[in-house]
């Protein structure tokens, strides 16, 4: 796929334009212009006198057949895999070299590190890897990079909403796209660009998603509405920024991962040959796709530590943002991904055989959840559970229209048309009453615009879900369930508490 150069730059927020780029920075930049320079300029402390002689990883091996329930079985005495870096030698990237200063694009061994591990997975044309201190720094960065205040963003209704409030104080304006179970409609995208009214301010430029096992919902998206949300994109000058954490725990079938390998070099297929859904990075041949990547859901939470992969226009703006915010992420995650991907590490047909393994084990949990479920909730017939496609997510739809004190009313100008919201909430409390504790959608309803988003369309009335996860334990689940339904059972009876006289 080659890529046609489009000029983006007025997509660019007013902060971006003004900043201006950090000085000290520029001339670091300067001093790698040829080797052995002598440098009298910046304060950087000797690599002699950090109180580092080594760092060692020990991971879990990949060399298994399927590593990642041979680490859980294993326990302390599971096959390891040892990373080294000394303070003058290491295979990539010595302690000297990674505890350096360096630019807000990250250490260059890093940056080529997760640039291959992009081009093995989605291989998109012309993009650029700018380090960052995890998937919230990146949306959050993505965010202030493109929107003023006044600009409106488009995401799903449903959306995380630690993100979502994060765009706020910069004055970005909210507008919710309707999603089902495959995620977010092409269509209701299409209406909301198509028939924007010009007295509600700036046509929405940015779209906010997360394709696979969106959360809260767990909803993937299709191949087909990839496509048709891309071509949107062009057609209304819209930029993506796709947030893609569950990337890598896409369910797939063996079948399926099959087929997409035995699909010939230059073929169209559905699938990449990874047997991934294409990411919208993928198809991008314009550089209006902004990839935010995470690696805390295939090594852990803590690490803070991703990549943002955009055209290198957007990545000299990122650039210069972290050069005068966070500056470049910690040593200790760089130099550790940079070695395990190394030589001398997992390799990226290790990285590879681990999150295939770890997408499998969490397979078996949503598995394992859904047959829980079946058993003791399903049964009662007032709560359906979507099946995730990739993620740790649940979304449960309870019906709630089944309760005895549900109500249709009038609704007004600007409110609901039900009391989903107020069962809903009484429904919350009876779980943790109970001793559960369960995620309701309303903590994830983006706001809406009473004056342009009609009562009959109003987001209250779709607050008859719950989120629920499967990445805990096992014993979680089953307990957790049991308790899901006993709450349904006493809810739905609604019996009337006893007056004290």
């Amino acid at each position: 796929m080659t890529s046609t150069p489009v000029d983006l730059s007025h997509h660019l927020s007013v902060e971006a334009r003004l900043r201006k780029p950090n000085a000290m920075k520029q001339i670091w930049r300067l001093a790698r212009r040829k080797p052995n320079m002598i440098s009298l300029a910046n304060g950087d402390p000797h690599s002699s006198l950090y109180p580092i002689q080594s760092m060692t990883f020990s991971v879990a091996s990949v060399a298994e057949k399927d590593p990642v329930a041979t680490w859980r079985a294993g326990g302390s005495s599971a096959p390891t895999h040892s990373i080294t870096s000394s303070r003058d030698e290491a295979p990539v990237l010595p302690v000297r070299t990674a505890f350096q200063y360096t630019t807000g694009a990250g250490l260059l061994d890093t940056q080529e590190a997760v640039t291959e591990l992009t081009r093995f997975y989605h291989n998109p044309p012309d993009h650029i890897a700018t380090l960052t201190l995890g998937n919230g720094d990146g949306v959050t960065k993505c965010f202030r990079l493109l929107g003023s205040p006044g600009d409106h963003f488009l995401a799903d209704e449903f959306t995380f909403s630690a993100l979502a409030n994060a765009a706020v104080p910069h004055g970005i304006k909210w507008v919710s796209v309707r999603i089902d179970e495959g995620g977010l409609i092409p269509e209701e995208l299409e209406k909301i660009m198509e028939n924007w009214p010009e007295e509600r301010g700036p046509k929405p430029h940015v779209l906010y998603t997360v394709p696979c096992g969106q959360n809260p919902t767990g909803s993937t998206l299709t191949v087909e509405r990839r496509k048709k949300i891309y071509e949107l994109a062009r057609r209304y000058d819209l930029l993506i920024v796709e947030d893609d954490p569950y990337y890598y725990l896409q369910y797939v079938s063996k079948a399926s991962s099959e087929e997409a390998a035995s699909v010939p070099t230059g073929s169209e297929s559905s699938l990449s040959p990874r047997g991934l859904a294409p990411s919208f990075l993928s198809l991008d041949v314009d550089g209006r796709v902004l990839r935010v990547d995470s690696f805390s859901k295939v090594f852990a939470p803590g690490m803070r530590l991703g990549f943002i992969t955009s055209s290198p226009f957007f990545h000299a703006h990122l650039v210069a943002l972290t050069d005068s915010s966070t500056q470049h992420p910690h040593a200790f995650g760089q130099l550790f991904l940079t070695e395990l991907l190394g030589p001398a590490g997992w390799t990226l047909a290790g990285f590879d055989a681990w999150v295939r393994s770890l997408r499998d084990e969490y397979q078996r949990r949503r598995d394992l959840f859904l047959n829980i479920f079946e058993r003791e909730v399903a049964p009662l017939g007032l709560v359906r559970a979507s099946v995730p496609e990739a993620g740790m997510f649940v979304w449960t739809q309870i019906n709630v229209e089944r309760h005895p004190r549900f109500r249709r009313e009038g609704g007004g100008a600007e409110g609901p048309c039900t009391n989903c919201r107020q069962l809903m909430e009484e429904l919350f409390e009876v779980c943790l009453d109970n001793g559960l504790v369960v995620m309701p959608a309303w903590v994830f309803a983006l706001p809406t615009d009473p004056k342009y988003d009609g009562p009959e369309n109003s987001i209250e009335d779709r607050m008859h879900y719950f989120r629920l996860t499967f990445a805990g334990t096992e014993e979680a689940m089953e307990s957790g369930l049991k308790v899901f339904g006993q709450s349904l059972k006493e809810f739905f009876a609604d019996k009337p508490k006893a007056v004290e006289n």
